[in-house]
């Protein structure tokens, strides 16, 4: 599997990331998540290898507005199967931009960290 970029075009840190990983000649597929969700295995995945590293709040956004409207909160979502529930309903609370391979993932956050 070659790596996966979750990207949001429409994301500025998400560009940065994706330019810096061409300048290292880093091959990617790009998955304009928002346009092609992941699915709930993929979901389960992702989670799985970003619970590794980082905490849920971490690779959530939770300070989208629709979050917010929606009254939901990193602990109410610090499960496996929350999580995915809310990130299959509503990607645009997955944070960007994420590098996925078979065995980690790593969020772009500053974009320099993909190439740690």
């Amino acid at each position: 599997m070659a790596a996966i970029y979750l990207h949001n075009p429409r994301c500025s840190k998400s560009r940065q990331g994706l330019e810096i990983l061409k300048e290292k000649n880093v091959s990617v597929s790009v998955q304009e998540y928002l346009k092609e969700p992941l699915n709930k295995n993929q979901l389960e995945n992702l989670y799985d290898l970003l619970s590794k590293n980082y905490e849920v709040k971490e690779f959530t956004r939770v300070k989208e507005k629709l979050f917010k409207e929606l009254e939901l909160s990193a602990d109410e979502i610090n499960t496996k199967a929350k999580w995915v529930k809310v990130i299959n309903q509503n990607p645009i609370f997955l944070e960007r931009p994420i590098l996925l391979t078979k065995t980690k993932a790593i969020i772009g956050r500053p974009p320099e960290e993909l190439i740690k």
